[in-house]
Parts: C-alpha cells; sequence; structure tokens
C-alpha cells in the first residue's frame, strides 16, 4: 500500500486504525491531501466524500451519533475548519466522538498573506475536549524547514515522530474517555502528493499503555449502595424522574428491569421526552400536556403544590420541555440528583449533585430488591398524573377529529404512519416541540440533535446515521430549517429507503405562538420569515421522488403509500395554512383545562 511521505500523515492514520476509528468523512481540499491519500490507501477505512464541510460536519456526526462510534473529518486549512463549528459544538454538548483533523500550512506561513491560512490551532474552544497542534515533520522539505521554521521550533526527526505519537495518544484517550470530540491540527510543507510504503518507525502500532488514562471527572461515583443517599431516596413522598435524550442501545441506555422497578414505585412520577426512547404504560410521555393546561387553570397554584417533588432525578441529556423547566423554577424540590450527564448540568437552578454512573449502575443495589413501602398514600401525584394521561389521551384523538388542517393535524397522522421498527430523527424547533404533544410508537428509534438544538444541519446528520444504520430512516423538518441545510442533501451515499417530510408553513411558524407581534411586516420579515419556496426543484436537483399534500386528503392518500415507495430517496411536502396554526395549537391547550 502506498501512503503519503509524510511521516505525519502516516502516525495519524496508523493511531486511527488502531484505536479502531474506520469511518472517515472528507472534504476535497489540496493541503489535507496527504491525510487523504494516506486513509484511502488502506482499505480499514470506510471513506466519504462530502464537499460541503458544514454538511460533513453533520453527515459525521449522524454516523457517530447512531452507534456512539468515533467519526474522523477531514479538511483542508482555512476557512474550510469553521465550517465544522456547529456540528462539533453539536457533538460536544450531545457527547458524540467526532475527531477534527484539520491540515494547515506550516507554522512560518502563517499571517503572511498566503491563501487560506487563519489561526486554526484551538480554534474550538471550549468546545472540544482535547486540541493540539501535531509537529511539522523536519524530514519532510528540509531546505524549506530548515531555511523558514524558527530554530528555536526546530527538532530532530525522531523527537518529532516521539512528539506526535505521545500527543495522539492523549487525544484519543481523552475521546474514548468522554465521548466527546478532538481537534487535531496538522501542518503540512509542499509537495503534498507524493506517495511512499509506511515507515519503519511507524509500522508498529503504539502500545496500548500509550494512551493515557484520562483524569476522572469531579462528578460523584456513588450509587443507591450509599447509606446517606439510600435514605434519602427511601425517605422521599414524592420523586419525579424527567429522562431527556438517551440513544437507543447506547451503553448507558435504561434497562427493561430499572423501568420496570421504577414504574412500580407508587411514590415515583416519570416523565419522558420524545427523545428519550423510554417507554411505559405508568410514565407520561407528554410532559406539556400536563404541564401546559395547568398554567392557566383557576387552581393553578393548588395543583402546582402537589404535583412538586421532593426529591428530582434526571435520567440522560438536554430536556426539551420549557414547561417542565419554568414548572421547576417556580416548585423548587429540596433535592435534585442528575444521572449521566456532566456538561449541561442543571437546567432547573436547583441544589444537585452530579452522578457520573449510568442510571442503572446508580440504581441496581436499590432494584435488585422489591419495592417495600409500608403504607403507600392513596392519592400520589402520580396516581393523579396517570389518570390525567388517560383524559388528555382521549381528548387528542378527538380534538384531530375535528381540527382543521395544520401543523397540530399533520403531525399526529404523520407520527401514527410511522412503519414499526424504523429510525426517526427530528428536526428543532417547531418540530421536535409538536412531536412532544403526541405519542411515538416503542419500535421506533427517535434522534434529535438537542446538544445545541440548532436549525442548521439536521439533514445532513439524519442522512449520515441513515447511512450509519441501514434501517429506514424518517427526518421530520420544518421549511426554515429544510432549507437552510439544503446542502445536506448534496451526497451520493443516501439510502434509496431515505424520508423526509417537511412541514411547510411558509415560514417560522414557531415564532407565531412565541409573545410578540405577529401582525407587521418587520415581525414577518424578521421573525416569521414568510416565503413561498417549494421543496420540488430542490428533489429534481438531487434526485429525490417529490410528493405533497395540501389537505387532509391528500395527506392521507401519500401517508398510505409514502413509506412503501424505495426505489429511491423521496420527499413529502407537506404544506399547511401559515396564520391558522398558532390557533388550532393554542385551542388544543386551552381546550385540555377541562380535564384537570
Amino acid at each position: 500500500m502506498q501512503y503519503s511521505s509524510i511521516p505525519l500523515a502516516q502516525t495519524v492514520v496508523l493511531h486511527c486504525k488502531a484505536q479502531g476509528i474506520s469511518r472517515i468523512v472528507i472534504s476535497p481540499g489540496s493541503r489535507n491531501a496527504p491525510l487523504t491519500i494516506s486513509f484511502l490507501a488502506d482499505p480499514f477505512f470506510d471513506c466519504y466524500s462530502i464537499v460541503d464541510e458544514r454538511a460533513a460536519g453533520f453527515f459525521a456526526l449522524g454516523l457517530a451519533q447512531r452507534n456512539q462510534e468515533p467519526t474522523v473529518l477531514v479538511c483542508t486549512s482555512g476557512s474550510a475548519l469553521l465550517n465544522y463549528y456547529p456540528a462539533v459544538s453539536e457533538a460536544y454538548y450531545s457527547g458524540i466522538p467526532l475527531v477534527v483533523i484539520s491540515a494547515d500550512r506550516p507554522s512560518y506561513l502563517i499571517d503572511k498573506g498566503y491563501g487560506q491560512t487563519i489561526k486554526q490551532e484551538g480554534v474550538f474552544g471550549k468546545h472540544v475536549i482535547f486540541s493540539s497542534p501535531l509537529i511539522q515533520d523536519a524530514s519532510h522539505a528540509v531546505e524549506r524547514y530548515n531555511r523558514f521554521m524558527p530554530k528555536d521550533l526546530q527538532y530532530n526527526q525522531e523527537v518529532i515522530s516521539q512528539k506526535n505519537h505521545t500527543l495522539l495518544a492523549t487525544a484519543f484517550s481523552q475521546l474514548k474517555a468522554t465521548n466527546r470530540p478532538i481537534h487535531l491540527n496538522t501542518p503540512f510543507e509542499e509537495p503534498l502528493y507524493q506517495e511512499a510504503p509506511l515507515y519503519e518507525s511507524t509500522l508498529a502500532p503504539p502500545a496500548k499503555e500509550a494512551y493515557v488514562s484520562h483524569s476522572e471527572s469531579e462528578a460523584v461515583h456513588k450509587t443507591l449502595s450509599d447509606p446517606e443517599l439510600k435514605a434519602l431516596w427511601e425517605g422521599a413522598n414524592r420523586i419525579m424522574v424527567i429522562v431527556g435524550v438517551l440513544y437507543p442501545n447506547a451503553p448507558d441506555y435504561l434497562s427493561n428491569e430499572l423501568v420496570e422497578w421504577l414504574s412500580k414505585d407508587p411514590r415515583v412520577l416519570v416523565f419522558t421526552e420524545t427523545t428519550s426512547n423510554v417507554h411505559h404504560p405508568e410514565f407520561i410521555d407528554s410532559i406539556d400536556n400536563i404541564i401546559a393546561p395547568m398554567e392557566s387553570h383557576l387552581d393553578a397554584a393548588a395543583i402546582g403544590a402537589a404535583l412538586s417533588p421532593d426529591l428530582l432525578v434526571t435520567i440522560g441529556g438536554a430536556v426539551v420541555s420549557k414547561k417542565i423547566k419554568n414548572f421547576l423554577n417556580q416548585y423548587t424540590p429540596k433535592l435534585h440528583w442528575q444521572i449521566q450527564n456532566e456538561i449541561v448540568v442543571n437546567p432547573f437552578f436547583t441544589h444537585f449533585t452530579c452522578f457520573r454512573p449510568t442510571a442503572d449502575a446508580f440504581f441496581s443495589p436499590a432494584f435488585q430488591k422489591p419495592i417495600s413501602l409500608e403504607m403507600p398514600p392513596l392519592d400520589t401525584p402520580k396516581k393523579r398524573a396517570l389518570g390525567y394521561k388517560s383524559s388528555y389521551k382521549a381528548h387528542i384523538e378527538n380534538y384531530t377529529a375535528s381540527c382543521p388542517f395544520s401543523d397540530f393535524y399533520a403531525f399526529y397522522h404523520l407520527l401514527n404512519a410511522l412503519p414499526n421498527n424504523t429510525v426517526l430523527h427530528l428536526a428543532n424547533s417547531a418540530t421536535i416541540r409538536y412531536a412532544q404533544l403526541f405519542s411515538v410508537k416503542s419500535s421506533v428509534s427517535v434522534y434529535c440533535n438537542r446538544g445545541t438544538s440548532g436549525i442548521d444541519g439536521s439533514t445532513a446528520t439524519a442522512i449520515g446515521a441513515s447511512v450509519a444504520s441501514q434501517v429506514q430512516t424518517t427526518l421530520v423538518t420544518g421549511d426554515l430549517g429544510f432549507f437552510y441545510d439544503s446542502n445536506g442533501l448534496w451526497n451520493k451515499y443516501i439510502p434509496k429507503d431515505f424520508k423526509i417530510i417537511l412541514i411547510n408553513n411558509q415560514g417560522g411558524g414557531i415564532f407565531r405562538v412565541l409573545p410578540g407581534k405577529t401582525d407587521s411586516d418587520n415581525f414577518r420579515t424578521y421573525f416569521e420569515t414568510v416565503h413561498e419556496l417549494s421543496a420540488q426543484a430542490l428533489c429534481n436537483l438531487h434526485g429525490f421522488e417529490y410528493n405533497s399534500a395540501q389537505d387532509k386528503d391528500s395527506l392521507a392518500n401519500e401517508l398510505a403509500s409514502f413509506f412503501q415507495r424505495n426505489n429511491g430517496p423521496s420527499l413529502l411536502e407537506i404544506k399547511t395554512p401559515r396564520t391558522e396554526n398558532e390557533g388550532v395549537l393554542m385551542n388544543f391547550f386551552k381546550t385540555l383545562k377541562a380535564y384537570y
């Protein structure tokens, strides 16, 4: 096999292979040619070419998100690297292992007016867990190295190789310990395209001990085997558990045993978000349907006080529901235990403790034994909430049967139409918030970029995940996010059964729900961003089958066959009335009050 003749490129590839990282997403360029040549030379690696670096970043995010396995991003120097930033920040806050390897010009050319040179070192700041420049080889382009490299920065090649091995070992140790992104900046001097076999100094894979241990965080390692924690758990009368983002099949996913154990405790009220992928009849899967009608109820204070917990336990990643955050800001629990998330901590501004073990490890000392409460209270927040749950489920059915064609109507029917054992990717903004109002089939795996919650990158992420999963994947997205991320469709790897459902309400409909004036030209232009775009031309450009629906009958007809059309990727554009969606949603919450 012929690799790049530059030792640093060979060393980087060697370490990736030693770590078992096989998926490499490359954006074409010149300065990164040594890396591209070396990754392509080894059949161990699966390489993908994505031109737009912003789309490439999210495509790699989707690959890594699906199986929680690291994915490498490779780009050329200059502004190309900056386009990774949205995906890198999402990976950091979502706990997704990305390895960003940026090519760079030699340090002596930075700020000298050469094309595509910027200050790349440390460009991602605190949004990566490790960042370091690697050291330019002295054995390549020797004349230029000796002439331009400052004398106090010159080393012999043996020292350079050893330093680079150490830096790479440290970087991958941090990646493995935290599942968060790292950035390696690799300077290359021309010539860039020469090839050679592996050098002897890089033939042997690094020893396991080279990958140094990651220093432990300050997160507490205790479990319910601790007598003090056990006493607090058993002494609490009202316990609220909120399950945020959890990826199916991930190591920290909740076991069926733990789910059953929590469901049997009459003190424990469990709220699960759509992104938790946790399902149980005794759990509340639509938080806002509980909290929203309470907010304007005449007895709101009494209902809120009765629902408020002594002990709050949060599990997993980000929580979408703003209403539960506002509720717990107002009715503050005495104790808050946060499990499995050390980055996004305490959105409820409570007195809290962060525990590092997974939820199963944390609770296992307790759920190995049956629940033994001497006198369970006859009326608990859990019992009341479950009674209300049956009411709002029935109300959703009745309300949807009679409400106008709208976003609300469309989401109810499209979620019901999803095939079993498929993957659902939800875009942000209104999309995820509408999805939270309804139940999603337990066999459907749900993903959403809730690390930074931006509208950018949902399309590219979903495509990357579909490539990784080889399971039919459906992206549900809004119009602004879809058109913003249209370069995500510039991708030759899209599976034939990949689906997009686009809710096109001709603007940022969520802004009509938020407080503020909605009847001015400034609002329509600078907030709602009213438009008349259709996805049909983009579908024609990128080879998607295009379908549309604009009323109840056409939606029913399309959903009846949309998921069976697998001769190529396809898109269903659901055109809803821009000015009516807000009223349908607000009326839904208003009518829910009658069931309290």
